[in-house]
């Protein structure tokens, strides 16, 4: 397998999303005790992990059905909203101290990612090159 097609990997993306957020939220509760800290880890990281896919298939089957406008936003407003939501509930179920902390960095993350994925999707949808702009 060559170096593109590796980085093009899922599995790839998901095991990196697993452990990068995952070890973001052993940091982000480091003053919680080791018991703590491993555990909100863990739940970090699986959801970090199922997200990585769920957002992309998410996007990818919403941006289809908007207008080019709102298919460059909406889809993945939708979909962090929805991450956002289950981070929270994931974390406040499992006990997880310090939830705002934990899950900052991986929806900035998630949030960066989805909307310049989509927009490069949207562009290679509907490609701008060839038309002549009016600039009169």
């Amino acid at each position: 397998m060559n170096i593109p097609h590796l980085m093009a990997a899922t599995p790839l993306h998901v095991a990196v999303g697993f452990l990068t957020m995952g070890g973001w939220a052993v940091f982000a509760n480091a003053g919680s005790g080791l018991r703590v800290m491993l555990l909100a880890g863990l739940v970090q990281g699986l959801i970090s992990g199922g997200l990585t896919l769920g957002l992309k298939r998410s996007v990818d089957w919403m941006r289809p059905r908007m207008a080019r406008g709102l298919g460059n936003w909406m889809p993945p407003l939708i979909a962090i909203c929805g991450s956002a939501f289950l981070l929270v509930i994931a974390h406040w179920l499992s006990g997880t101290p310090e939830i705002a902390a934990t899950i900052a960095v991986p929806l900035g993350v998630s949030l960066s990612y989805i909307f310049t994925y989509n927009i490069l999707r949207q562009r290679r949808a509907y490609p701008t090159s060839g038309r002549k702009e009016n600039h009169g």
